[in-house]
């Protein structure tokens, strides 16, 4: 008999605890098209993992998808070799994932893809970190090793968490899937402190009264680093992240990210309907390529005509949009009727982190050499409250270069570095770490041009994730259920949201896989299509389920 210490915690989301990776894996599939819709072309937009994984299981029920992707497959799974250096990558976006995403790990095993532990501060396959903070630093391998302040911040945190958010009767009912016990506890948080801010969760907490220990936390968190970025938002976000272990036991794809959306454009599924055996989504593309980016979507009597930039437009009975939503907003020119009037607002409403990296490609894990003296590697991953924030080292063996994240910054942190070039920002954040590392010369080891990003000024996304702020829980949720269209008028039906920032654990590509199933459901029962019996979707446990709804006058 399975118990809460033994069975393993997944990312069952709270706000709708439907457990996508059992549907996924259920013999009976994800359900049936009626006679005579085989072959029907539906849209999807947008080729992140949201959209590929919508494209993909659309292509096994026995559709035909038309990819339309405005730069490359991936999205913000952006995987990009260094010049010269085509073997070794740096992940702009996604480049940790928890364990407990159980459904993106479904196609990560189905691409037979390798993964190792991600060099998490302090983690266990970590070999040390280094905290720099109002310039005194500590070494550490292990949290046991770091002064006692540290210590009390991490008692302080998980003080809070039992004594004001039920943490461990949270975390047990999501290990046995007790989606009774989850949904209770969970829909009072939700009415407690939906117009809280993660800061004035702590400041508010007995245990985090001291001013210094906010601080420390806001810095240095736990798990994968400071958390003072996310204090403005709202402390349901955090609490999401906290109760699904989506902040621990993190893996990184060997190879990159990016082969993940890659890999599902060119499989070849064992098993689909309608289509013979060998076919991929490439396949089913004129020479292997998406179409264009979409410039415009209008509602029509046959369902929704989708321009592109080519000038092509076509008409299809269902399109599912996987982008940032924002890009409805000033990418597209759309149809009003394509959303609801209080869909319209959330997309308005919707608030986005900023996130910059830089990465840097150097002919050997150099860290590892021993200081003088102490015997102590001369770079530890660092975490330290300077411009960079966040260095993390990635060794690919000793006689082989090595990969160094120089800096990973988010919101005002990010800004600092937003207007400079990559050389530039190379010399800012190469005289930082001078001072936390006087006896290092990091340059002498760089062998390639240097490699960033900032989200917030990539045109197609115009941010990194969304992070709702407080009191915006009833738009998330107006986005999240908008798969769900029996109760709609008919002429906005056929419309289908899916990404991680439609979903409850956006930053997380858990998130975009859950919410691109939501639209493969919807878009199978809007094509007269259901799941089988044994194996019902995640519309069709949706009203025992659901998310908990607030009070709007």
């Amino acid at each position: 008999m399975t118990s809460a210490t033994t069975a393993p915690t997944t990312m069952l989301v709270p706000d709708f605890p439907f457990s996508y990776d059992n549907w996924l894996r259920h013999p009976a599939g994800l359900g049936e098209l009626p006679s005579g819709t085989a072959g029907t072309e539906v849209a999807v937009v947008g080729g992140g993992m949201a959209g590929l994984t919508a494209a993909y299981e659309l292509m096994r029920l026995g559709l035909r998808p038309v990819l339309y992707e405005a730069e490359q497959l991936g999205g913000r799974m952006r995987s990009v070799p260094f010049p010269g250096h085509p073997e070794y990558v740096a992940e702009m976006g996604a480049m940790r994932f928890p364990a407990a995403a159980r459904s993106l790990f479904h196609y990560i095993d189905l691409l037979g893809l390798r993964t190792r532990p991600f060099p998490n501060p302090l983690a266990p396959s970590t070999p040390s970190t280094l905290i720099d903070l109002n310039g005194v630093r500590h070494r550490a391998g292990t949290p046991a090793e770091l002064p006692a302040v540290y210590q009390e911040v991490a008692d302080a945190w998980e003080k809070a968490l039992q004594e004001r958010a039920e943490l461990s009767t949270v975390r047990d009912a999501i290990r046995l899937r007790d989606v009774t016990t989850l949904k209770a506890v969970w829909n009072r948080l939700v009415r407690e402190f939906d117009d809280q801010s993660f800061y004035g969760f702590l400041a508010t907490s007995g245990a985090f009264q001291s001013f210094r220990h906010r601080e420390i936390f806001g810095q240095v968190g736990f798990g994968t680093g400071g958390w003072d970025t996310d204090f403005p938002n709202s402390v349901l976000e955090i609490l999401r992240v906290v109760f699904t272990a989506a902040d621990e036991d993190q893996l990184t794809i060997e190879g990159g990210s990016q082969q993940v959306p890659g890999g599902l454009w060119t499989h070849r599924p064992r098993e689909l309907a309608h289509w013979p055996r060998g076919t991929s989504l490439a396949s089913l593309h004129d020479g292997g390529r998406a179409r264009p980016a979409v410039t415009r979507l209008r509602r029509i009597p046959e369902g929704i005509r989708v321009e592109d930039e080519s000038g092509a437009a076509r008409g299809f009975p269902a399109v599912v949009f996987s982008p940032h939503v924002w890009a409805l907003l000033n990418r597209v020119d759309c149809d009003p009727a394509l959303l609801s009037t209080g869909a319209w607002t959330a997309v308005e409403r919707t608030h986005y982190m900023g996130a910059s990296k830089l990465f840097v490609l150097v002919d050997r894990p150099f860290w590892r050499d021993r200081e003088p003296g102490t015997g102590a590697d001369v770079m530890s991953m660092t975490l330290t409250d300077r411009m960079p924030r966040g260095v993390y080292l990635f060794d690919h063996g000793p006689d082989r270069p090595g990969v160094m994240c120089l800096s990973y910054t988010w919101n005002d942190d990010s800004l600092k570095v937003a207007t400079l070039s990559a050389r530039e920002r190379l010399e800012v954040l190469l005289a930082r770490l001078a001072e936390i590392y006087p006896d290092v010369c990091i340059r002498s080891h760089i062998i390639a041009e240097p490699l960033t990003v900032t989200w917030e000024t990539e045109p197609r996304f115009m941010g990194a994730f969304k992070s709702n702020l407080p009191g915006q829980y009833r738009y998330q949720q107006r986005l999240f259920t908008q798969f769900m269209q029996d109760g709609m008028d008919e002429a906005q039906r056929g419309f289908f949201l899916c990404g991680d920032d439609v979903s409850w654990t956006a930053g997380f590509a858990e998130g975009a896989v859950t919410t691109a199933l939501n639209a493969v459901w919807g878009v199978l029962n809007h094509l007269g299509g259901a799941t089988h019996p044994d194996n019902p979707g995640p519309g069709d446990l949706f009203h025992e389920l659901a998310p908990v709804e607030l009070p709007y006058d």
